[in-house]
């Protein structure tokens, strides 16, 4: 998929300094290419737990936050995450005190 469709499907509208910034976090996300059609499925199944996928600002990766006010769908939330990181061999790093992750890549 193109950086722009990509960035598109994230919510964002795409510029050179993102589309940049997008690059550089697929060249730093192992093996993105095997990965890249899961992360967008999880970034729609997420919506309904007030979660979704987006660019870090600190990172260069992905990252997936979660900003639900209800505990059971920030649970609700963290399961889909798991289950992801689980199915898709998924390597993520939970940020500690925050909802959280950072998408690090595929993982054998």
């Amino acid at each position: 998929m193109q950086n722009d469709a990509m960035l598109i499907q994230l919510g964002y509208a795409p510029n050179q300094t993102l589309i940049e910034q997008f690059e550089k976090i697929k060249n730093n996300t192992k093996d993105y290419a095997k990965i890249e059609k899961h992360i967008m499925d999880l970034h729609d199944h997420l919506k309904v737990n007030n979660a979704y996928v987006a660019l870090s600002n600190s990172k260069d990766y992905l990252k997936i936050k979660i900003e639900s006010d209800s505990n059971e769908l920030v649970e609700e939330a963290h399961q889909k995450v798991k289950h992801f990181s689980d199915k898709y061999k998924v390597k993520l790093e939970k940020i500690p005190q925050k909802e959280t992750y950072y998408i690090l890549g595929f993982h054998h």
